[in-house]
């Protein structure tokens, strides 16, 4: 799509999704909806791999805008995530001041901590104008940072502005389209989740599951697929997993046994390639094997098209 035109209806959203190759439920595109409609921040929470960073990605791609990624972990704190001063460069020019005879050290300071030295991150890129439109600003797992970063979020997002003690304040001329996302690792503040408009992104069930595999692993054969889809659905539902498989591992499991040339899932092939689907070496003890086999036998009768007597 690539227009930077907002979308002006939830079947809109959906149709923008779609054009990126984004298989959402409605319920999703109704609350990206009203984000968007309301210039308010989106809360995705849900467990890793469900598609909740693809999202934000999707989003830029569709509206053309520019996609700045905040990548949140332990001990992330202002200078990597709003700003920094180029100190290097800030003592090269105070040294060329001072051989020059420059000797105002008030009018040095105010030159030296200007924004020609000034390195931008994240959060102050977001806030910055752009000819394509305000920025899609990914805050990537939030749940990894430390409350005290979160705490500081709380003037971005209330008032789209950052204080810079040597220059005041900076407001953005247009609210960025923020996307939170976090694995719910640790609970996150209420008064940073009330700024927000909240959506949990579930796992998809078999049917949307599989248009995603369509979607995104288009040369998998349709058996193999729908094959897959029921392995990991059942997976899911019926294995008490330390990490159930995510919609990214379900694409990379089609992914490599369309690799392998398999067109339906093959008890022993199935076996072997638990490490593309599980990341735990208990759970693919767990399914590996005579499990692995019979939960394919299991598959096998439920997809069987019914035989129809013969007239």
């Amino acid at each position: 799509m690539n227009d930077n035109r907002l979308p002006a209806s939830i079947d809109e959203t959906l149709a923008l999704l779609d054009s990126e190759g984004y298989v959402a439920d409605r319920s999703l595109a109704t609350v990206l909806h009203l984000a968007l409609a309301m210039k308010r921040p989106l809360f995705l929470e849900g467990e890793a791999g469900v598609g909740k960073t693809e999202i934000a990605k999707v989003l830029a791609g569709a509206l053309g805008r520019d996609l700045i990624r905040l990548q949140c972990y332990e001990g992330l704190d202002v200078s990597t995530a709003v700003y920094e001063w180029n100190y290097a460069a800030q003592m090269i020019e105070i040294r060329v001041s001072e051989a020059a005879g420059d000797t105002d050290h008030e009018e040095l300071s105010k030159n030296v901590f200007s924004e020609r030295f000034l390195i931008k991150r994240p959060v102050l890129q977001a806030l910055e104008p752009s000819l394509s439109g305000a920025p899609v600003f990914l805050i990537d797992e939030l749940d990894r940072a430390d409350e005290a970063f979160e705490a500081f979020l709380l003037e971005v997002l209330a008032d789209n502005q950052v204080t810079i003690p040597e220059l005041g304040t900076i407001r953005a001329d247009e609210p960025p389209i923020v996307i939170i996302t976090t694995n719910r690792t640790r609970e996150i503040h209420d008064a940073l989740k009330r700024r927000c408009l909240y959506h949990w992104v579930d796992y998809p069930d078999a049917e949307r599951e599989l248009q995603i595999v369509r979607r995104k692993v288009p040369g998998a054969p349709e058996r193999l697929s729908r094959e897959v889809v029921a392995f990991v659905q059942k997976l899911r539902a019926d294995e008490d997993l330390f990490k159930q498989p995510g919609v990214a591992e379900t694409l990379d499991w089609a992914t490599a046994l369309t690799e392998l040339e398999e067109i339906a899932l093959d008890p022993e092939t199935a076996s072997d390639t638990l490490g593309v689907l599980l990341k735990y070496q208990d759970d693919i003890e767990r399914v590996r094997g005579s499990k692995t086999r019979q939960m394919v036998e299991d598959i096998r009768k439920e997809l069987q098209p019914e035989q129809r007597p013969v007239v």
